[in-house]
């Protein structure tokens, strides 16, 4: 398998940043590695690998420079490094990342809580970040979190979304990333966000990045899909969360989105490989499976072509 593309709407990996941001045990960088070609390998065509948030606050990350240093330039073409600075974009970029998702928060009460500074002043500083990015060749982002609902503050209007997306400081954007952090968004919401955002930077892609909280997690990653997007963000096993939002649980399921949209280069035999590699990570971080689609790759209903049958896999 070379690609799943073939689909229309890309799936992006997350597992090795907002994945691991909830689990509190780091990686090795050669697992990571491992785990970062399996991935490329078996066609996921983007992954986000890891996060300049500092370690002692986000102690999984304490290796991403080491995971940025260990991939090839080829790799590292598809993958994307968190930032949250102009001076993380800058040790990104001399590690070797030429990919930067620039996030900050539309909702201050939690960019306080998750990076430390005002909404506005994350803003400000973007300008330089996409300069940095620039320089170098690079791609950067426009992430923006809590673009749905805040823990702290509650709902978030659209009016506050769309105004960071027609913000002059952010014209340099390449893709648009807008986030349910706290995963208590429903497809409705979803639709209308992804289509305006369409609208008013057609331009850029338009990412879509899920939390399946509230078990909405492949109901709104279908209606973003069904609205434009031209991404849709997973973690292997529903891992995942913001540690400095309360009430924020796993990513949407890779699993369970690959088996939703069905790319034409997935297979039955490689989404088995896909479901053993997840259950292996989530063994090694102890925690419990959430994937609907891996627990259903599991059933006895053995005559469904994408039920895993092969000897020695427990059922």
């Amino acid at each position: 398998m070379t690609t799943m593309r073939e689909s229309g709407v890309l799936l992006r990996d997350v597992t090795l940043r907002d994945g691991l941001q909830l689990t509190g045990k780091l990686l090795p960088t050669a697992r990571k590695l491992e785990i970062i070609r399996f991935l490329l390998d078996i066609g996921v065509p983007e992954l986000e690998i890891g996060s300049l948030a500092r370690a002692d606050l986000v102690p999984p990350m304490a290796n991403t420079v080491e995971v940025i240093e260990g991939l090839t330039d080829a790799e590292l073409a598809r993958c994307w490094v968190w930032v949250a600075t102009p001076w993380h974009v800058e040790k990104a970029a001399a590690a070797g990342a030429r990919n930067f998702q620039y996030c900050f928060s539309v909702s201050d009460a939690h960019n306080q809580a998750n990076i430390a500074r005002s909404t506005e002043a994350s803003l400000d500083a973007m300008p330089a970040a996409t300069a940095i990015a620039r320089s170098i060749g690079g791609r950067i982002q426009l992430c923006l979190a809590t673009s749905f609902t805040c823990p702290f503050d509650g709902p978030v209007p659209e009016r506050k979304v769309l105004g960071i997306l027609t913000d002059a400081r952010t014209e340099g954007a390449d893709d648009i990333v807008l986030c349910d952090t706290v995963g208590q968004a429903i497809p409705a919401q979803i639709a209308s966000l992804v289509e305006q955002a369409k609208r008013l930077r057609p331009e850029c892609r338009i990412i879509f990045h899920g939390h399946d909280t509230w078990g909405m997690g492949v109901a709104n990653a279908m209606a973003a899909i069904g609205a434009g997007a031209d991404v849709v963000d997973g973690a292997l096993g529903g891992l995942g969360g913001c540690p400095f939002a309360p009430g924020a649980s796993g990513n949407t399921a890779t699993e369970d989105l690959l088996f939703a949209t069905r790319p034409h280069a997935l297979t039955p035999p490689a989404f088995g490989r896909v479901v053993r590699v997840s259950e292996q990570l989530l063994a090694e971080l102890g925690e419990p499976p959430r994937s609907k689609a891996a627990q259903g790759a599991r059933s006895r209903a053995r005559a469904f072509e994408w039920v895993i049958t092969e000897p020695g896999f427990i059922h």
